[in-house]
This record gives structure tokens, sequence and C-alpha cells, in this order.
């Protein structure tokens, strides 16, 4: 996604960099340009919106346009809008706690699981020692799939016998890694294939009795802008600190990031 858009972006900016003072209409030629090529990219129209009027108010306002490097400021101020745009937020990743508990929700089908392993990996790189928890108990060979991964891993997965509540499954992997000497949990939940009042009970409680340091949400890139109003209906629920986009590398746009 952020290269098909960067090369739409540079071909769009293109017409200014190569002159000296530009106009008004220019600014405002490129702009219906960049507008067109975010839209493209699935990014929501509030945002496309506000980061064009940003743009246009930081260009037209100043006295740029009279520059003899007029067209490359404009594309200097696009340069860093975007940069503002995508670093956005808080980027710390933290584990405290011990055993610091991370704690993955999504909907069913969204990488939930694979995402655990990975993010098992890069916590192991990190210096930590990580145990899996299948707190899934609901999708068939859920707990299989984690145990599974974590094997070829080399690492530990807590799971429960069948019947077991989410609850319960949490913290008996809790237990397990002060047992074991883990210093990280992370618990894969269970995901449906909508949001329902079941599953935001369950998240919710399941947060609120865990206190995990990092409540990641996992959103599937491929369902566009949905995936924002998925982001939204879980951070009512649950103190989300951070979002982890799964599938990026597939054709989706990604513009929901």
């Amino acid at each position: 996604m952020f290269d098909a858009l960067s090369d739409r972006l540079r071909a769009t900016l293109a017409n200014l960099t190569g002159r000296g003072r530009v106009s008004a209409a220019d600014v405002d030629t490129a702009m219906r340009e960049v507008r067109l090529a975010l839209l493209e990219a699935d990014v929501n129209f509030k945002v496309v919106k506000d980061f064009v009027a940003r743009v246009r108010e930081r260009a037209v306002g100043a006295d740029i346009l009279e520059s003899l490097t007029a067209g490359q400021q404009v594309v200097g101020i696009v340069n860093d809008e975007l940069t503002a745009l995508l670093s956005a937020g808080d980027r710390t990743f933290r584990l405290q706690g011990n055993p610091a508990v991370i704690l993955l929700v999504g909907l069913q089908g969204s990488g939930k699981t694979t995402t655990s392993a990975k993010l098992a990996r890069l916590v192991v790189k990190m210096g930590r020692q990580p145990l899996l928890v299948a707190a899934d108990p609901y999708r068939p060979a859920a707990a299989d799939q984690l145990e599974t991964l974590g094997r070829a891993l080399e690492l530990p997965v807590h799971r429960a016998p069948v019947g077991t509540s989410v609850l319960d499954i949490a913290r008996g992997g809790i237990e397990a890694a002060r047992r074991l000497a883990r210093d990280v949990v992370i618990v894969d939940t269970a995901g449906r294939l909508s949001i329902d009042e079941a599953l935001m009970h369950e998240i919710a409680t399941l947060a609120e009795a865990i206190s995990p340091a990092e409540s990641l949400l996992v959103v599937d890139a491929m369902t566009g802008q949905e995936a924002v109003s998925v982001a939204e209906a879980f951070a009512a629920a649950v103190p989300l600190t951070g979002l982890i986009l799964t599938k990026i590398d597939g054709d989706a746009r990604g513009g929901a990031a």
C-alpha cells in the first residue's frame, strides 16, 4: 500500500518540484490529486479532508508561493504532514509487571493466533521469556494451532480442558508463567465473526481481571474501512494500547491504518 501510494504522490508532486514560483491554483490542482491518491488507498475521507486542508493552509497561508523554491517547499509540507499522520501516537512497547501480560483482541479470522506467535518471537529477541496462552475455547483446534506454533518456536503454551472459562484460562496462564519463571504472558483470546454484546462483555471482563500491560487490537487490513469501525467498538470496551494490522502484505490498500 505504501509503495503504491508513494509512487502516486511522487508522480503527482513531480510537477511542483521542477518549478519555481507556483500559484494557489497550482497547489489546489496538486491537492486534488493527493486527495484522490489517499482515497484510492482507502484512507477515511475525514482524515483525507483534514490532511489536505492542513497542507493547503500551510502552503497558501505563508509566503511560500512567492519563493523561488515554492514547489519544493510545498512537497516538503506534504511530506511533513504525512510523516506526522503516520507516526502519531505512543509507540512505546511496555512490558511491565511480573509477568508482563499482553492481551490480544479482535474478530475471528483477523490473525490473532498467528500474530501471538510472531509477537512471542519478537519478545524473545528482546531477551524476554514468553508463555503463550490459548484463551480461545470456542474455535475448534485454536489451542492446537497455538501449540503447533509454540513448538516451532520452542516456547511453552498454556491450554486448559474443554469447558474452562476464558477468565480461568487466562488466570491459569499467568500462574503457569510464574511457576515456569516466564516473564511475559501473551494471551490469545477468542473472537467472533462480528461484533456482539457477548464478545465485548467477555473481553472487558477479562481485561479488567488480568490488568494487561498491553492490550493490542488485531485487525485484518483486507476489511478496509470496516477495520476502523471494529477499532472503535473494541476501544469502547477495552483500554487499547496499540494496533496490529495483519495481511498488509496482500492486496489490501491499508488506508485504515
